[in-house]
């Protein structure tokens, strides 16, 4: 056995100072397996873009996923929110790319532009990709379904926050917000409402954009002198 130095104090190798020993190979991670409610969405917006949100039914969804359609009860309470669901997740991600825009760096008038550029064409693009999540959107729409509140009060935070970040930098000159939000709203209506999307749905895709850029540079220029 080899001898200590005097005084030497003996290695641990668990002391911090020496840090930690390396770590052998071990068994790789495994990726947790999808939550129920996980495995129901997917299955069921298969279903709605195969079958069409009038033919999709939770007894089939439940079939697919190996439970019995009470069990999918205890995730979705009706065949109608658990639509309104698949509709949820893609109306997240064009909310959440809405929020890019009123978060980049350029002046409000630029950002309220593309902001509502942007809306149309994400509904736009959904329809001819997946109409029936767009007929989902759409009747939740009309329907004021929980789902269509919840997305209206996120595009009206969205707005008034350009709005607000216009009036404090000087490039909107307004002297009732209320009022210049509405306007907002009112004037873009035609072209934002996806009732109105499915009836242009023929349209020639220019010819819509046209028309909705010369309605944003109508409404900037009664933003910016301040006629509300």
């Amino acid at each position: 056995m080899p001898r200590s130095r005097p005084g030497a104090q003996p290695r641990d190798e668990t002391h911090p100072a020496d840090g930690p020993l390396p770590a052998g190979p071990g068994p790789r991670a495994r990726a947790a397996p999808p939550s129920a409610d996980a495995r129901l969405l997917a299955i069921a917006a298969d279903h709605l873009r195969r079958l069409g949100h009038r033919q999709v039914t939770v007894v089939g969804v439940a079939a697919e996923a190996g439970m019995t359609h009470a069990n999918v009860y205890r995730y979705f309470p009706s065949k109608t929110a658990l639509v309104d669901a698949v509709a949820g997740r893609w109306l997240r991600e064009v909310e959440a790319e809405l929020g890019a825009i009123a978060d980049a760096p350029d002046p409000a008038d630029d950002k309220l532009e593309r902001l509502l550029l942007a809306l149309a064409s994400m509904q736009r693009e959904v329809l001819a990709r997946d109409p029936h999540l767009f007929a989902v959107h759409r009747d939740a729409t009309v329907e004021s379904r929980p789902i269509a509140r919840r997305h209206r009060g996120r595009l009206r935070q969205l707005v008034e926050r350009v709005i607000e970040e216009g009036m404090n930098a000087g490039t909107f000159s307004l002297r009732d917000r209320e009022r210049g939000l509405a306007f907002i709203f009112d004037t873009s209506h035609r072209f934002l409402h996806p009732v109105s999307i499915q009836l242009d749905a023929e349209v020639p895709r220019d010819l819509i954009e046209a028309r909705l850029g010369a309605i944003i540079r109508a409404m900037l220029r009664i933003l910016r002198i301040g006629t509300l």
